[in-house]
C-alpha cells in the first residue's frame, strides 16, 4: 500500500467516523421560559415539569425521534414579560430549536415579531393572541388545542346546553370576573357579542394581579345576582375568588372556570369553597391513561421525573404538559417524513406543526385516548378543532360532566380573520395562500 493510499484510508475511516458522531449527536432543543417561583409557580411546575416528563420519555423509551435526541434548557421568567423576553434573546442561540413555548399571553404577546423575524415557531396552548390562529397571517405562532374566542364560544354552548338551548340564554345574566391582565382581557370583546347574539345580560369584573383581595368584586356580584359567573382568573386569583363567593353566599355550583382555573391547585386550596365548581377543559386529569402510566414507569421509577411531589402525577397541569408534549413531539415527527431523521430548522418544524394532524386512532396510539379529543391544524388553521369538555370537581378528584363541544366557528372564524386582517395591513403584510405556506416548505 503507498502512502498516498494510507493516508486516503486514514481519511475516510475519520470521515465515516465523523459521520456516525454527527448522526448520534442529531439533537433537537427545546429552550423553556419557565416559572417555578412566584404566584404562578403552580401552573409552571405542573406544566413545564409534565413537558420535560414527555420529553424524558420519548428519549429513554425509543432514544429520542428517529434517532434525534430531544434536549431542553430553561430560564425563570416568574411570568414576567421582561424576564421573558431577556430569556428568549439569552437562549434563542441554542442550536436546533424546535419551538417555543412559554405559557404566558404577556411573552407571548412580546415574541410574535422575534420568532416571525428568528423563523421558530411559537406555541401557545390554551392560550395567546386569539388572531394568530390564522395562518395566513401568524405562520409562526400556534395557538393549539384551544384560543381565548374559541374558549369563550365553549363556556357559553356548555351554559346554554345546561339552561335547555341557546334560545334559552335570553333574559339571563353572566358576570364574568376576570384575571386583570392582557391574558384576563383578551375576551371582553367577544364575550360582549355574544351576549348581544344570544341575548343575556353580561358585566365583567376586573381583579387586579395577582388576585389576593377580591372582597369588593363579591360584594357587587352578590349585588347584581347573576344565573352565573364566569371565573377566568390565574395563580392564587381562583381559590381566593371560591372561598370570597362562599362568604358572601354565591354557589359554586353557578361558578364556570376557564382553561386557568381548573387545576387541582384552583380547587384544594379553597377545600369546601370548591365543591361543585365547574371548569372547562382540553384535556382530562387522572394518572389512569396509557402515556401517564408509562412516564410513572419508564421516568419516575428510574429517578428522572421532573415533579418534585409524586402526588401531582396525573394532574391538570402535568397532564397538560404533557399533552404538549405530545403535540411538539408530533410535530417533529410530521417533518421529519418530509424533511429526513435529523436535526430540524425551526422553519422546517413550523411547517411539521402547519401539518399536526392526529386523529382519535393516532392520540389512542400515542397512548393519549381520553385524555384529549385530537387536532387538526392546517396552514390555515393553526388552532385545530377547538373541542372541550367540562369537569366538576367533587372535594377530591375532578368528573367530566359533558360530552366533548366544539365552538361556532362560523361565528368565530370571520371575527378572527377581521383582526388578523387588520394587523397585517398595519404591519404591511400580504396574506398567505395555500402555494405560499407549500412553497415555503420546499
Amino acid at each position: 500500500m503507498t502512502l498516498f493510499s494510507r493516508i486516503a484510508g486514514v481519511a475516510v475511516a475519520a470521515t465515516l467516523t465523523l459521520g456516525t458522531a454527527a448522526v448520534q449527536a442529531d439533537e433537537q432543543h427545546f429552550p423553556m421560559q419557565s416559572y417555578r417561583v412566584g404566584p404562578y409557580a403552580a401552573g409552571g411546575t405542573g406544566f413545564f415539569g409534565g413537558f420535560i416528563d414527555y420529553l424524558n420519555l420519548i428519549n429513554t423509551r425509543d432514544g429520542g425521534v428517529n434517532g434525534v435526541k430531544l434536549t431542553w434548557s430553561e430560564g425563570e421568567t416568574q411570568y414576567e414579560v421582561e424576564k421573558g423576553v431577556e430569556v428568549y434573546e439569552r437562549l434563542k442561540g441554542n442550536p436546533g430549536i424546535a419551538a417555543w413555548n412559554p405559557l404566558s399571553v404577556g411573552i407571548a404577546y412580546a415574541m410574535i415579531d422575534r420568532i416571525t423575524q428568528d423563523k421558530a415557531p411559537l406555541i401557545t396552548i390554551n392560550h395567546g393572541r386569539t388572531d394568530t390562529t390564522d395562518g395566513r397571517v401568524f405562520p409562526y405562532v400556534f395557538p393549539l388545542l384551544l384560543n381565548p374566542y374559541s374558549e369563550t364560544s365553549g363556556i357559553v354552548n356548555y351554559v346554554a346546553a345546561k339552561e335547555g338551548g341557546l334560545d334559552k340564554l335570553k333574559g339571563k345574566k353572566i358576570v364574568v370576573l376576570y384575571h386583570g391582565s392582557p391574558y384576563g382581557k383578551e375576551t371582553i370583546p367577544i364575550y360582549q357579542l355574544l351576549a348581544e347574539k344570544y341575548g343575556f345580560t353580561l358585566s365583567q369584573i376586573e381583579v387586579p394581579h395577582p388576585g389576593n383581595e377580591q372582597q369588593a368584586q363579591w360584594l357587587q356580584i352578590r349585588r347584581e345576582r347573576p344565573d352565573y359567573v364566569v371565573l377566568r382568573g390565574w395563580g392564587v386569583m381562583n381559590p381566593v375568588a371560591l372561598k370570597t363567593a362562599q362568604k358572601t353566599g354565591f354557589p359554586a355550583s353557578k361558578i364556570i372556570g376557564n382553561v386557568w382555573s381548573n387545576s387541582e391547585e384552583d380547587v384544594i386550596p379553597a377545600a369546601d369553597a370548591a365543591v361543585g365548581y365547574t371548569a372547562i377543559t382540553t384535556q382530562a386529569s387522572g394518572a389512569k391513561y396509557p402515556v401517564v402510566q408509562e412516564i410513572v414507569k419508564t421516568v419516575y421509577d428510574a429517578g428522572k421525573g421532573n415533579l418534585d411531589d409524586k402526588k401531582r402525577i396525573g394532574s391538570v397541569y402535568h397532564n397538560l404538559g404533557i399533552v404538549n408534549g405530545i403535540l411538539n413531539v408530533e410535530a417533529v415527527r410530521i417533518a421529519q417524513k418530509k424533511f429526513g431523521n435529523r436535526t430540524l430548522t425551526g422553519d422546517e418544524v413550523r411547517w411539521g406543526f402547519e401539518h399536526l394532524q392526529l386523529d382519535p386512532a393516532r392520540v389512542e396510539a400515542l397512548g393519549a385516548k381520553d385524555l384529549f379529543h385530537s387536532i387538526n391544524v392546517t396552514w390555515k388553521n393553526h388552532e385545530g378543532d377547538g373541542y372541550v369538555t367540562f369537569q366538576q370537581w367533587d372535594g377530591a378528584k375532578w368528573n367530566v360532566v359533558s360530552d366533548w363541544i366544539a365552538p361556532d366557528w362560523a361565528l368565530l372564524r370571520p371575527i378572527i380573520e377581521k383582526s388578523s386582517e387588520a394587523y397585517a395591513a398595519e404591519k404591511g403584510l400580504q396574506l398567505r395562500t395555500g402555494e405560499d405556506a407549500q412553497a415555503a416548505s420546499n
